[in-house]
């Protein structure tokens, strides 16, 4: 199972517009945001994605019940982080500021996802992978970036765009 991952999107509905063209291209099964969505036009865009999309609120994710309506007009399914998930045989934890982790992540997760710092993080240690594709808004100009992860073998592939 291929998965796709994105964060701190920031209400850039550009920047959104491609990520969704670039996971749908690339045959994702389910895509998942680590947080600053910002707005719920947003999620709008993301509507358009072939897969499902879960995620955390981050901590620009003020307009709440914005966000919590478009959430649930599209049926995607966010929480407050940390968010715990199952698929494919993995364990998977995602957070939105790598702050979170602090007393919940743990060696049975597989797959650690987070967003916040705007910056790319590929570490492995034993059989766990902490991941965070970076930035994705705009703000940092060349770096735009999102990610891709093979949950069969835990390949990660950044798509910079």
């Amino acid at each position: 199972m291929r998965i796709g991952v994105v964060s701190d999107t920031h209400n850039n509905l550009k920047n959104v517009a491609r990520i969704v063209e670039i996971f749908n291209q690339a045959g994702v099964e389910r895509v998942i945001h680590t947080g600053d969505i910002t707005q719920a036009k947003t999620l709008d865009v993301f509507a358009n994605l072939r897969a499902p999309l879960h995620g955390v609120f981050g901590n620009n994710d003020q307009e709440r019940d914005s966000l919590e309506r478009a959430i649930a007009t599209h049926g995607f399914s966010f929480a407050e982080p940390p968010l715990e998930l199952a698929w494919h045989g993995q364990r998977i934890l995602v957070v939105h500021d790598p702050l979170e982790f602090e007393g919940v992540l743990n060696p049975g997760h597989d797959l650690a996802l987070h967003g916040h710092t705007h910056l790319y993080r590929l570490d492995r240690h034993n059989q766990q992978t902490i991941f965070n594709p970076g930035e994705c808004a705009g703000h940092m100009a060349g770096l735009n970036a999102v990610g891709i992860v093979d949950l069969s073998n835990m390949a990660t592939e950044l798509v910079r765009f």
